[in-house]
């Protein structure tokens, strides 16, 4: 098989970069290791910067994201039973939409069907080949006959445990990693959310999120050790840990019920560097990690999707490579900004085990500060809605 863009990965990174790539009529072939039910099956971050928005709308496929998202115009901090709300709109004139990350797979993944363009799912033993080259390949065993498809260039966003990224050589890339000591557990549940918008807790038991999937679907999160397990928190359990972290007047607004989902994901910040070897280029969780307290995972992978867009439909175009030469260093400034209101925000509101009483008391000032300043709120608004592409 012979393809333009051969890439790996059909998460919303792979899909939206597929669906774009077939409206600026570049042909590409998606391969993805799991089946299109598994894809699906995942359960992911569901606040939408208004650059993913725009996106979402240039590739086509927003016509259910702008009958069913919810636009936030801000969210609120609870710290020592009082909330604060930080005003987005007001402070930045942005918002941000509240659309499930499921939701968008499935959008990406009806517009992909109906454009005929090929995904080829349960796709084995992926190998990439001559990346360094100008004529890389892919190869991979489906049904137990091995194939191969040549293209021009290689797009990895296969996340962070796929094969794109171990593909590249050790001594070409550097990692750049901060494991935290925690994690967030988390309970998907079909009843409304607590509040309009959403509510982060600081609290002495530990951080919790109020956070929500759509008017009739609820997601919570409760920080939790790396040494826990699911199994360990039964549902009642969970609410009755999380009306412990609330103030008493959110709190009798809890609408508990049994849950659809409930799982623990590690905290961690990642960022391979540089993004491109040879003619194969990171994208999305292939490419870094964020904590998500600063609502950044999605986002970012849009972000890395239209820098490539952008580079690989100017190289179709006009035949120039420089947009693709930039793509590692713009990416890069972007993700960085990220990880690190990703990382501001995960100290802002989490219990660290071990922190000395100093620590404790600057984390409590940042707060009282945050609370008290427009000029600090309005530094918070304007990453949370999104820096611009």
């Amino acid at each position: 098989m012979r393809t333009q863009v051969a890439i790996i990965g059909a998460g919303p990174a792979g899909l939206l970069l597929g669906q774009l790539l077939h409206r600026a009529n570049i042909d590409a072939v998606i391969v993805e290791r799991k089946s299109a039910n598994y894809v699906l099956s995942r359960i992911r971050a569901g606040v939408l910067e208004q650059g993913t928005v725009n996106l979402l709308h240039e590739a086509g496929v927003a016509d259910r994201l702008r009958s069913e998202g919810i636009v936030h115009e801000g969210a609120e901090i609870e710290s020592v039973g009082a909330r604060h709300r930080i005003d987005f709109k007001g402070l930045t004139g942005k918002t941000v939409t509240i659309y499930g990350q499921t939701e968008v797979t499935a959008d990406l993944m009806t517009a992909r069907e109906a454009s005929d363009a090929p995904t080829i799912y349960e796709a084995d033993e992926v190998r990439l080949h001559d990346i360094d080259s100008r004529f890389p390949r892919v190869s991979y065993v489906k049904d137990g006959v091995r194939a191969e498809i040549a293209c021009d260039f290689i797009a990895g966003c296969d996340g962070f445990h796929g094969v794109c990224r171990q593909s590249i050589p050790a001594d070409a890339w550097q990692a750049h990693e901060r494991i935290y000591p925690f994690g967030w557990l988390g309970l998907l549940v079909e009843k409304p959310p607590i509040d309009k918008e959403l509510v982060y807790i600081n609290h002495l038991r530990g951080f919790a999120l109020c956070s929500m999937r759509s008017s009739h679907r609820s997601r919570y999160y409760l920080q939790c050790t790396l040494a826990e397990r699911v199994e360990e928190w039964p549902d009642e359990r969970f609410w009755r840990e999380l009306s412990a972290r609330l103030d008493p007047a959110l709190a009798t607004r809890l609408q508990i019920g049994s849950s659809i989902e409930k799982s623990i994901a590690p905290l961690r910040s990642f960022v391979a560097e540089p993004l491109r070897y040879g003619n194969l280029f990171l994208a999305g969780d292939a490419a870094h990690i964020v904590p998500p307290t600063g609502a950044k995972g999605l986002n970012l992978a849009a972000s890395d999707v239209f820098y490539l867009w952008q580079a690989l439909r100017e190289h179709y175009r006009t035949g120039s490579n420089t947009a693709l030469d930039q793509y590692s260093s713009r990416a890069l400034a972007r993700v960085w900004k990220a990880e690190r209101f990703s990382w501001w925000m995960t100290h802002l509101l989490h219990r660290f085990p071990g922190a000395t009483s100093f620590e404790q008391k600057i984390q409590e000032a940042e707060l009282s500060y945050l609370f008290q300043s427009e000029a600090a709120q309005k530094v918070l608004a304007e990453n949370y809605v999104g820096l611009p592409y």
